[in-house]
């Protein structure tokens, strides 16, 4: 199923002067223009392709990565104004707009802010919004102490560093965990030291079990890379097996294989996991 906003992979049904056609399904065929199909494309190959809305409301696919994913948030720079809201640089040919109903405060040129993007259905299009707590916090976080997470800095206060953590949840990182500087819109990994009960999230960028975690990802990354991008070791391997390879155990393991695998970096199937390719 082809998702809006996401990064896909697509299968080339035809290629034609001006680009490819790809299998879009429920869309049809998506085109990919010419300029983003790879030089040895053939019908048939898949291609990792962002679909999104261009300026006519078509559904297209580009190779381009934007700086942000629907159901994601970044720090997006304002490239102008008009009567419709605010255009945002998002790293693609087509800026993203946040409607003024969208906007936490009034966004002007030139202005960086924290910008969620997420598909409207009433438009059918993609726009982007500055009010976070339509988005952040309205699920439960179900986190064990130790569990390695995505942040992104948005705001300073006299505690430390506000965070949105795993796109979902509010979360601080505080003074004295703050050994470099800081600032709104920086993407960290960090891990959580507390779940609190109004299911906001301490943080703490490094910690024992934090260093045991990266250490071990560098390894099972180099293993990996050593043994033709697979390893028969997963997640529901033996504790003796996964020690007898990495000297750890299989609780750390198990959080490294999770920190590789939600950034994309690895594949994991029932008896073996796979480096991705990117």
């Amino acid at each position: 199923m082809v998702k809006i906003g996401k990064i896909n992979n697509l299968r080339i049904i035809k290629t034609v002067e001006f680009g490819a056609y790809l299998d879009g399904g429920e869309f049809g065929e998506i085109l990919m223009p010419r300029k983003y199909v790879p030089e040895d494309a053939k019908e048939g190959d898949e291609v990792e392709v962002f679909v999104y809305c261009d300026s006519e409301d078509r559904v297209v696919a580009t190779t381009e990565r934007p700086l942000i994913e629907v159901g994601e948030f970044g720090m997006l720079k304002a490239i102008e104004t008009t009567k419709f809201g605010a255009f945002m640089d998002w790293g693609l040919l087509k800026d993203l707009l946040v409607p003024f109903r969208e906007q936490q405060a009034p966004i002007k040129k030139g202005d960086r802010c924290i910008v969620y993007a997420y598909f409207d259905k009433e438009s059918g299009r993609i726009v982007g919004s500055t009010k976070l707590n339509k988005f952040v916090g309205n699920k439960i976080p179900k986190y064990e102490v130790g569990d390695a997470v995505d942040l992104l800095a948005v705001q300073k206060t006299d505690l430390g560093m506000k965070m949105i953590v795993d796109n979902l949840f509010w979360g601080i990182v505080y003074n004295n965990d703050l050994f470099d500087p800081v600032l709104p819109g920086d993407r960290l990994q960090g891990f959580v030291k507390n779940v609190r009960e109004d299911g906001k999230i301490d943080v703490t960028l490094r910690e024992t079990t934090g260093d045991r975690v990266f250490a071990l990802v560098d390894r099972i990354t180099a293993y990996l890379n050593a043994n033709g991008g697979r390893m028969d070791l997963t997640d529901s391997s033996q504790p003796s097996e996964i020690k007898e390879i990495f000297q750890c155990s299989k609780k750390d393991f198990k959080k490294a294989l999770g920190f590789l695998y939600k950034r994309g970096r690895i594949s994991i199937n029932d008896d073996s996991v796979t480096l991705s390719r990117h």
